[in-house]
C-alpha cells in the first residue's frame, strides 16, 4: 500500500488529520519536523555569543584553526 506525507500549515489542521485518520481507523504516525537538541543548544549559544559581543571574527582557514 502507499503511504502518504501531509504538512499541515497550523495546530487545527493537523487536529482535524488526527481526528479524520482515527474515525477512518487509518493507522498513522506523528513525526516532528525540528532540528535535534544540541543544534538548537549550540545555535542559542552562538547567539548570545553575538549578543555579548564574545565572537572572533577570522579572516581565513588558518586563523581558524589558529595556524600562523
Amino acid at each position: 500500500m502507499d503511504a502518504l506525507i501531509v504538512y499541515p500549515e497550523t495546530k487545527e489542521q493537523l487536529a482535524a488529520l488526527k481526528t479524520i485518520l482515527k474515525a477512518m481507523q487509518v493507522t498513522f504516525e506523528q513525526k516532528s519536523q525540528g532540528y535535534p537538541e544540541q543544534v538548537i543548544k549550540s545555535i542559542n549559544e552562538s547567539r548570545a555569543q553575538a549578543n555579548d559581543g564574545k565572537l572572533n571574527p577570522f579572516s581565513g582557514v588558518k586563523d581558524m584553526l589558529n595556524m600562523k
